[in-house]
């Protein structure tokens, strides 16, 4: 199952906690086609029936089936430029395929 670093807790705490967000606001990774690697990350109130739900902190992440099954030895790390910008990084879990985190 996916995990969280503490930056992405962090981040996705700040990103989905504004003032008038609801409570249980997440951020939301899809995948259109399981073999197309791209992701599409988007905050939303709430997951979708199917979802998987990772949290972590009080930071949700809800994950689209096929980004799930993507993402299931990642972990996901986010960090902000000095513009304000958020990056979000997936790295492999430790142990994960024989590799570790870089």
């Amino acid at each position: 199952m996916l995990t969280l670093t503490e930056n992405a807790t962090l981040v996705i705490k700040s990103i989905t906690g504004v003032e008038g967000a609801p409570d249980g606001a997440g951020v939301r990774i899809s995948q259109e086609n399981p073999a197309d690697p791209a992701l599409a990350v988007t905050t939303t109130e709430a997951p979708k029936p199917g979802d998987q739900v990772v949290e972590e902190s009080g930071a949700r992440v809800f994950l689209e089936q096929n980004a799930a099954n993507a993402l299931d030895d990642k972990v996901l790390d986010a960090a902000v430029d000095d513009k304000g910008s958020v990056e979000f990084l997936l790295v492999p879990q430790a142990g994960a395929n024989g590799t570790a985190p870089v």
